[in-house]
């Protein structure tokens, strides 16, 4: 459960604002989103391999 407490005189979205973000950062969306269809082991080990791909190009480029 998450719980943002609100300091005496706080914006009430400010607080909304870091509650969004700590939300997010659960990741309970994206598990909602990938479950709603079936996607072969094959397909995940792809995407995984695509996207460590990115970052290390990424990374890359910065240095």
């Amino acid at each position: 459960m998450i719980v943002i407490p609100v300091k005496e005189g706080e914006n009430i979205e400010r607080a909304l604002k870091r509650f969004k973000r700590k939300f997010e950062k659960t990741g309970v969306i994206k598990e909602l989103r990938g479950r709603q269809a079936f996607t072969k082991p094959s397909v995940e080990r792809r995407a995984e391999i695509k996207k460590a791909i990115y970052i290390e190009q990424m990374q890359r480029e910065e240095d």
